[in-house]
């Protein structure tokens, strides 16, 4: 039992390096087209994307961001306890 835990302990710290690092390739796959046509375009235009980029990115998080609290709020809702008075015990 006292070995069990520390490698649990390394199995979790493991697992959330490989998490943190595996992204890291993800990084530097750009697109080369989008990235001159960005680099040639003037203020607007890379203002304009930016801006672009917020609108895709914004509304999506609302709606996770609500539904997690939505879902928080109503965690207890539906849970069904059945208690008998005869056994004591919940079924």
């Amino acid at each position: 039992m006292k070995i069990e835990r520390p490698l649990r302990l390394i199995g979790i710290t493991l697992v959330g390096l490989a998490i943190l690092a595996l992204p890291l390739p993800a990084f530097s796959q750009n697109c080369a087209l989008c990235y001159t046509q960005a680099a040639a375009a003037g203020a607007r235009m890379i203002h304009a994307l930016r801006s672009g980029i917020l609108v895709l990115i914004v509304p999506p998080m609302f709606m996770w961001v609500s539904i997690t609290v939505i879902v928080y709020r109503k965690r207890n809702q539906f849970r069904r306890v059945d208690y008998t008075p005869e056994s004591g015990r919940n079924l």
